[in-house]
């Protein structure tokens, strides 16, 4: 897929941060490599040494010492290393998606670390829209998505749902009017699979294999925002738009929020590398990571 012709100038522009860059090589390269250049602390200065959590049926998670110097330094933009593992397994065992052993620069999978998931999907936005673009979104759908999309001078197309989520007929109808009007055309869609907020429904396995049979014929990307996802009470669970994608065309949203701790703030962007990475070189100058203790957590 050309990425390039859904990413707005200012993404295009990015370049990545040269301290993030060193910041991410001294990270791995361990204790014994020194670097004045990122103004990294002395980690052995940090007044918190080490840090005990028990949960509720009485298992206690112990961060070390060695854990805590890691915990309290600037860490890698796209995220704490032994968490992207954990994530990718997660991922693969989840939901298997096609394109998961491709070269991340051909648009085999990535993931990146966010502040919450709805940092990620903000920075996904700023990607992606340009003023005047015309957004695909459900109607109703999760307000501060709208209110995210809203300043960034674009113009929201309303998809009709029900109680099984987006009506593909509708999408259709939809489409078919922008290719018939001189506005831009849409460049993705922005959906709630699971758990609608606010209306509570569910795509099925059928709609969203319709769905993306749309997205691929008018070449649109799925920005699918699951925090929902462990909380279906059908099982098995239904398959994600990320498992169907045999294009690299999805762009996924996950959170810790409803099922560990929204105080936490560590939601994950899966999705092609071309893209994700794009997300990384605006972490780079934002808020440069997430908070690595509680990754590290």
């Amino acid at each position: 897929m050309n990425y390039t012709r859904f990413l707005n100038a200012v993404s295009l522009a990015r370049q990545p941060s040269p301290i993030r860059v060193l910041t991410a090589i001294v990270a791995q390269s361990g204790p014994s490599m020194i670097s004045l250049a990122g103004g990294m602390p002395n980690p052995n200065l940090f007044p918190f040494q080490e840090a005990e959590f028990k949960l509720r049926d009485g298992t206690v998670l112990r961060l070390s010492e060695e854990k805590m110097k890691v915990a309290l330094q600037y860490g890698a933009s796209n995220g704490f290393s032994d968490l992207l593992g954990f994530l990718k397994k997660l991922q693969k065992s989840l939901h298997n998606p096609p394109n998961f052993t491709w070269k991340a620069e051909k648009g085999g999978i990535d993931i990146c670390v966010t502040p919450g998931s709805q940092d990620g999907l903000l920075k996904s936005f700023e990607m992606l829209v340009s003023p005047g673009d015309n957004v695909i979104v459900d109607s109703p759908t999760y307000a501060a998505a709208l209110t995210a999309l809203r300043p960034l001078g674009c113009r929201l197309l309303a998809v009709e749902t029900d109680q099984h989520g987006t009506i593909p007929s509708s999408l259709r109808s939809v489409l078919s009017q922008c290719e018939t009007s001189r506005g831009n055309f849409p460049k993705f869609m922005y959906t709630i699979p699971n758990g609608v907020n606010p209306t509570g429904a569910t795509l099925t396995l059928d709609r969203k294999q319709e769905i993306y049979s749309i997205a691929r014929k008018y070449d649109l990307l799925i920005l699918e925002d699951d925090p929902y996802y462990f909380l279906q009470f059908s099982s098995p669970r239904i398959p994600s738009f990320l498992s169907l994608d045999e294009d690299g065309r999805v762009l996924r949203f996950d959170s810790f929020s409803k099922i560990l701790s929204s105080g936490l703030r560590v939601g994950f962007v899966t999705g092609p590398g071309p893209l994700v990475e794009r997300i990384v070189m605006h972490l780079m100058v934002s808020s440069m990571h997430s908070s690595t203790i509680a990754q590290a957590s």
